[in-house]
């Protein structure tokens, strides 16, 4: 879809608020035995649960593990979140709202937001649709108007088509003005700079000026003209520069009496008559506590007061100085022109584009400001809820929540501000799950410390990769814990490394979760970047902050998948590959994340890399480090593990060896040995992409920095005969760990053989104990898992064994 037609839905969606659950996700129940196994479990569930990107499960009923937390001593500070901020479009009526209250009020303009049909007029809107009509001057029939109060979800009668050009005209058109001529402006003004700086750098001429001459020239003024009022009427600020310039100017063609009246500064003079006393300020005609605010420094008579547009020092009751610059501007030299002097204090439109355009501090949670118990958590997030809704907590029905939820999200007016124990380590608080560290366990407590289900154990089970990095990643390796209530939400995104991830509730009030497969990320993103493309525009990364939340609604009708779930305590909920997630909590409750990666996650893995190399983001782990251990301890690996470790290590050998070949005919000859594994990830990270370097880096020594090979002409304009090439390992030795795996894998390939091959009806029976026999002992060996087929053998050997001990006892009785 046309990422036009995306804004305009998104922004149609927002006028009038409306919620439609999305379809919901899968529920899977799995049986006790087929609980036994996690990892076999869930790749059983993949094909279904993958096309939602996210599923339920639920144990088997007497699985019920024991909260090993001691509520008392767990003690976090959450962050705060203001809930309609979350939300992208939301965030940017926001944003542009602040622009415009900041816009008048910088001109001493205030600014009161109009009400429409007992609602904030939605000046984000309004201002989206009347560009889409061609802008306010191609506005100019009652049907234009029509149609835009229809699209911002307005009645469509003549006073409400009326309000709506009104208030443009008054409040947004001349910011229109104004962003359209400040370039104009700065240009101008920039230019005038320039001049000043080169005036400045003349030398200055003096010379002697009768009082004489002075007083005739002031009696001249009094018969002919009237004077001005300058600084009386002059709406002055609080910062005023004094640029004066008392050197006079060389007229050597002019009489005395004209330079005279060319320099108001030697008119002003003419007021006080000799004497050692510095020029001071006329009582009447320059009192300041008549301007509108008194100045931080005091004025000097002597200064000149120029516009910086025209350059004229003529008018001064319509001369405005600025508060912030103290440079002087016409009311009718601006960009749209001032029809009044300003009440308030005033800046100058450079100070205003400065203010208005400062780009936007990056959006994320502040940190309250008290510690919490688990407890004084539970009784201020009861005490929230029952508050709002007007009943206990418990009685709300979830769907009722939801809406609100939504709802809230989308109001500009509304202000909601919640807080979040989220991402609470249980590296230092410790773990919701019993284990082997736990004080107190009971007999029945060992089944759940030994448990596969138990998020300590899962990311390290046989046949999750992610059991082969050795560093404890909080978060990836090692779980986190997170302390919600009403309305705290966690925003779209997906793991890191686009691996799995399986929450589990483990107690309180249910988590509403909305999920997108993986396959649909990209329609995600893009749905999101078009609907909210200014705020895209000046955070590219904005998706990966975990800070932006959206509509489904509004992402739906751009063609993304969606899928919803409830989890309910004692639930797991589990999110596939690259697929992005999001949702909000029903109420108080305490939940338990983790990553993990079984093989077939591998190819998805690499894919991410390629894609953080992109986006230049930083990895949390190096993939080829992670393949290469893998391969050096194949002894380890099941079959699946070993068929998708062999496929990475053939692509990776495969993409290094061209590259290295490459920068050799590029003229790089430097070579240097490098144990990358020893040094920190910031050590070894490329200076183009931030990829974390394991196998080969270029070095460059001049510039001290370093890029991985795709990038080794790019980090430095050296040449590459000056760098060296940083190796793990040779070719030699990434060829010799390939063959290592392939004899794995021809190994389990070999077995499978046999094993079908003997259990054929057709199979003869000689010797066929034994060569059974030996095919089970060579599954420990190779560590086959559990699968049908290793399931037929053993059974199959069960029955031999039995059939051929009454023979050998026949023969010991003969």
């Amino acid at each position: 879809m046309d990422s036009k037609i995306i804004q305009k839905n998104a922004m149609q969606k927002t006028a009038e608020f409306t919620f439609t659950a999305p379809p919901e996700a899968p529920v899977f129940e799995p049986t006790a035995e087929e609980f036994m196994d996690p990892l076999g479990y869930i790749a059983k569930i993949r094909p279904v649960a993958e096309k939602t990107g996210i599923c339920k499960i639920k144990p088997p009923a007497r699985w019920q593990p024991p909260f090993s937390l001691d509520v008392d001593k767990l003690k976090f500070v959450p962050r705060i979140q203001k809930v309609n901020e979350l939300e992208a479009i939301t965030r940017l009526k926001l944003l542009f709202l602040e622009k415009i209250l900041k816009f008048w009020d910088l001109q001493g303009s205030p600014l009161k937001i109009p009400m429409i049909e007992n609602k904030t007029l939605d000046l984000y809107c309004l201002k989206f649709w009347v560009d889409e009509e061609g802008g306010f001057e191609n506005c100019n029939t009652p049907k234009k108007w029509r149609k835009i109060a229809h699209s911002m979800g307005y009645s469509q009668n003549a006073n409400t088509m009326n309000f709506l050009r009104n208030n443009y005209d008054k409040i947004l058109l001349p910011y229109d003005i104004f962003e359209k001529s400040k370039a104009d402006i700065l240009k101008t003004v920039k230019k005038t700079e320039l001049k000043d700086e080169n005036d400045v750098n003349k030398a200055h001429t003096f010379r002697e000026i009768s009082l004489e001459s002075i007083k005739k020239l002031k009696e001249e003024e009094e018969e002919n003209e009237k004077p001005h009022t300058s600084i009386k009427k002059m709406k002055t600020g609080s910062d005023i520069k004094s640029d004066v310039d008392i050197s006079g100017t060389k007229t050597e063609n002019k009489p005395e009496s004209e330079e005279i009246k060319c320099n108001r500064e030697l008119r002003r003079l003419a007021c006080y008559g000799p004497g050692p006393k510095m020029p001071g300020l006329n009582d009447e005609e320059f009192d300041i506590t008549k301007s509108r605010k008194r100045p931080r420094y005091e004025m000097d008579p002597l200064a000149i007061y120029t516009c910086a547009i025209c350059q004229k020092d003529h008018r001064d009751d319509l001369l405005l100085i600025c508060n912030g610059c103290s440079d002087t501007y016409h009311t009718f030299c601006l960009k749209p022109p001032l029809s009044t002097v300003p009440e308030g204090d005033w800046r100058c439109p450079c100070c205003i584009a400065e203010e208005v355009h400062k780009p936007a501090e990056a959006f994320g949670f502040a940190q309250a400001e008290r510690e919490y118990t688990l407890q004084q958590f539970g009784e201020m997030a009861d005490k929230f809820k029952s508050d709002y809704f007007g009943m206990s907590g418990h009685l709300v029905p979830t769907s009722v929540a939801e809406k609100e939820f939504w709802r809230i999200i989308s109001s500009v007016e509304e202000d909601v501000t919640v807080e979040y124990g989220a991402d609470l380590h249980s590296m230092d608080h410790g773990s919701g799950f019993p284990t082997k560290s736990s004080l107190n366990l009971y007999p029945g407590d060992q089944e759940y410390v030994d448990s596969g289900w138990n998020l300590n154990n899962l990311p390290v089970l046989n046949g999750s990769v992610l059991r082969f990095i050795n560093a404890d990643i909080s978060g990836m390796t090692v779980p986190w814990m997170y302390v919600g209530m009403c309305f705290s939400a966690f925003c779209w995104h997906n793991e890191d490394h686009w691996s799995y991830s399986i929450n589990y509730l483990h107690w309180g009030e249910a988590k509403t979760w909305y999920g997108v497969p993986g396959s649909g990320a990209e329609l995600l993103e893009k749905a999101m970047k078009a609907a909210a493309p200014d705020l895209f525009q000046s955070q590219p990364d904005l998706l990966h902050q975990l800070v932006t939340i959206m509509n489904p609604n509004i992402l739906m009708a751009a063609g993304v998948p969606i899928y919803r779930t409830d989890q309910q305590a004692g639930e797991f909920v589990v999110t596939f590959p690259r697929a992005y997630h999001a949702g909000f909590n029903q109420g108080y409750n305490f939940a338990e994340a983790v990553n993990f990666a079984p093989p077939d996650w591998l190819k998805v893995g690499r894919d991410c890399i390629t894609h953080y190399k992109n986006l230049k983001r930083f990895c949390v782990f190096s993939h080829d480090e992670l393949i290469c251990k893998m391969a050096l301890e194949g002894d380890r690996l099941d079959l699946e593990t070993a068929l998708e470790t062999q496929k990475e290590l053939v692509q990776a050998a495969r993409d290094e060896g061209h590259l290295r070949a490459l920068m050799a005919t590029k003229g790089l000859k430097n070579v240097c040995r490098t144990a990358f594994e020893l040094l920190g990830d910031d050590e070894r990270l490329c200076e183009v992409c931030k990829t974390t370097c394991f196998l080969s880096s270029v070095y460059c020594g001049n510039c001290k920095f370093m890029a991985c090979l795709s990038h080794a002409e790019d980090a430095c304009n050296c040449p590459l005969e000056q760098k060296t090439l940083n190796y793990r390992y040779d070719m030699d030795e990434l060829h010799i760990m390939l063959q290592t795996i392939d004899f794995r894998v021809n190994s389990f390939d070999k077995w499978m053989t046999e094993t079908k091959n003997i259990l054929l009806p057709t199979a003869p029976d000689i010797g066929r104990l034994q060569k059974l026999k030996n095919l089970v002992d060579e599954a420990d060996e190779l560590k086959i898992p559990k699968c049908s087929l290793l399931s037929q053998l053993k059974e199959e050997y069960t029955k031999a064994s039995d059939n051929v001990e009454p023979i050998v006892i026949e023969l010991d009785d003969d």
